[in-house]
């Protein structure tokens, strides 16, 4: 296999950054951009003394031109807390870097994949979402810079295929967790480690009954270069996730009992447009791409909460 120059924006993010080692490990040359307002140096640091890796801080909103063969494009808030503190400014990430993503891979002839996301389903009426299904998106609510906005980058994406013949290649990322997780993201996974851990209440929102599934990292990575190995003229979507479904207060129940904690479960308002459940149809991926989540929770929880023991403060 022959190595390539590869641009990861939001490389120094949760997913960017094991994309990132992974990438290094295959023996491509990486060039990992972020502006760290939530990814972190100290995601990538390890990194740092390889000399096919390279740092650069920039905006994803801003012209950028780098002369690489693939661009993975992963510069975005994804959690609600982080991406509706400025949604104005989540909504330039997504749209204005969206296009720069796509006008600088036409000038360097780069294909490119664009990491979009279960939200564009908003509260889905079909349970499990397949890649069919258009959504039912709130388009003013405090979702919306985040859901909108990754619609409008989907629309970019097909829109530079169809105008440009842009090699160009599209994934739907469901609820990930993993090692590299911010503390304070504000995800109900990490929210409930680190409560678990310190012995604090565990915050439920709404009954608990709402559904999720959650997939680990490593999973969503091996996803992920599969999709980019894909003959040109597929571009998707590809729905990412697990398959297997589980209640908010059941996840709860069960990170109390992995950490041994003394934490009690208490329950306070849903927030707006929280959807009541989330869970993909991976039959594409698994008839295109082979792939399939092999990690259980309870493993993937295990190496989680390993981690946010050795990055927070009990």
């Amino acid at each position: 296999m022959s190595n390539n120059r590869i641009l990861i924006t939001g490389g120094a993010g949760f997913i960017g950054s094991h994309l990132c080692k992974r990438l290094l490990g295959k023996g491509h040359e990486v060039i990992c951009l972020d502006n760290y307002f939530t990814g972190s140096k100290v995601n990538v640091e390890a990194l740092l003394s390889n000399p096919r890796f390279t740092l650069v801080q920039q905006d994803i909103t801003m012209p950028m031109h780098f002369e690489v063969d693939e661009i993975y494009n992963f510069a975005c808030p994804a959690s609600p807390m982080q991406y509706q503190c400025n949604p104005i400014k989540t909504m330039k990430t997504s749209v204005l870097g969206a296009i720069n993503i796509l006008e600088m891979a036409c000038n360097v002839e780069a294909r490119v994949l664009h990491a979009s996301t279960s939200e564009i389903y908003g509260d889905p009426l079909v349970h499990p979402q397949t890649e069919s299904y258009w959504g039912n998106v709130n388009p003013i609510g405090v979702r919306s810079c985040y859901d909108e906005g990754k619609r409008c980058a989907e629309t970019l994406v097909f829109d530079y295929f169809r105008c440009y013949n842009l090699d160009s290649k599209i994934i739907r990322i469901f609820n990930t967790y993993g090692p590299h997780m911010h503390p304070q993201d504000g995800r109900v996974v990490s929210n409930f480690i680190v409560q678990a851990l310190r012995g604090e209440d565990i915050t439920v929102y709404g009954d608990g009954t709402q559904t999720r599934s959650f997939c680990y990292i490593d999973d969503l990575i091996d996803g992920i270069l599969n999709v980019m190995k894909t003959e040109k003229g597929f571009w998707g979507p590809v729905n990412l996730g697990n398959p297997e479904s589980i209640t908010i207060f059941e996840l709860a129940e069960k990170i109390v009992e992995l950490t041994n904690s003394t934490s009690k479960l208490i329950c306070k308002p849903l927030p707006q447009d929280d959807p009541k459940q989330r869970c993909p149809d991976i039959t594409l991926a698994k008839d295109k791409i082979g792939w399939q989540p092999r990690i259980s929770l309870d493993e993937g929880l295990r190496q989680t909460i390993d981690y946010f023991k050795k990055v927070i403060r009990l």
